[in-house]
């Protein structure tokens, strides 16, 4: 016998005085429960056994009673544990929940905020998270959803500004045609600007006489006094902008072109 069994079992034996044992109960059963302060009344109440249709203490028992892993689980929590103790090797966790993810119906199980959390985790990866945004923004309903968060649309409008930046930053330090092509550009920008207040005046004339003897409720009023604030603060953005040549606008300009 080894020295551990033997210490085992003299350290089980100090904290049972012979008095307090159970006779038929196993010297496991009495290591186990030494943990618990309450431990003599307890282990003469054993709990009832399926198995045995009886009252009796077997180890899987009192494990439970101390909260332990046991061999023979369960419960939910119970085996989810067992789970837990099996997959302490990350390799060995990573082939368990993508083989588990795998079955609709236990993805489908899973509490979205769980899900959410895990795909956050997952894609901490600047390059994961780029490509998973990437083919999710494929999917219309998806890309419908996400730009309805203001900050997640803003991130976007960023985006693309700073990338058509950096395109642009970099077309001017490599071609030859930058020169010509910055003179284009900027009488294409004038176009734009009068084809925008072209495209404002033709609608307005064809939609306001539709307004004739209809009057607008007080939240219909309001949406609309909200809009024609941004149209006007936009027409003197666009009349200083040209005045001047500054496009820099202050935080509240800003704030009423986002509609906040």
């Amino acid at each position: 016998m080894s020295t551990s069994s033997v210490m085992s079992y003299r350290n089980t034996s100090a904290h049972w005085p012979p008095e307090q044992r159970i006779k038929g109960v196993s010297l496991d059963i009495h290591r186990i429960l030494t943990g618990r302060p309450d431990r003599f009344e307890l282990i003469r109440k054993p709990p009832f056994n399926e198995h045995y249709g009886t009252c009796r203490w077997t180890q899987d028992a009192a494990k439970r009673e101390m909260g332990w892993q046991v061999k023979n689980p369960k419960s939910v929590q119970e085996k989810v544990t067992a789970i837990h103790g099996l997959a302490t090797d990350d390799r060995v966790a990573a082939q368990i929940a993508a083989d588990l993810l795998q079955r609709p119906a236990v993805a489908e199980n899973v509490p979205a905020k769980a899900r959410i959390e895990a795909i956050r985790g997952l894609a901490h990866d600047e390059q994961v998270a780029a490509e998973a945004a990437r083919r999710l923004l494929h999917r219309p309903d998806v890309a419908f959803k996400a730009m309805g968060d203001d900050r997640a649309r803003q991130s976007v409008n960023h985006a693309q500004v700073e990338r058509g930046r950096q395109a642009r930053e970099e077309f001017e330090r490599s071609s030859e045609l930058a020169p010509t092509i910055r003179h284009f550009e900027r009488t294409a920008e004038f176009l734009d600007l009068v084809g925008a207040c072209h495209a404002f005046v033709a609608t307005t004339n064809r939609t306001v006489p539709g307004l004739r003897g209809r009057v607008l409720s007080d939240d219909e009023q309001a949406v609309l006094r909200e809009n024609v604030a941004r149209v006007r603060a936009a027409l003197e953005w666009i009349e200083h902008a040209a005045e001047t040549g500054d496009v820099d606008v202050d935080e509240a300009l800003a704030r009423l072109l986002r509609g906040e």
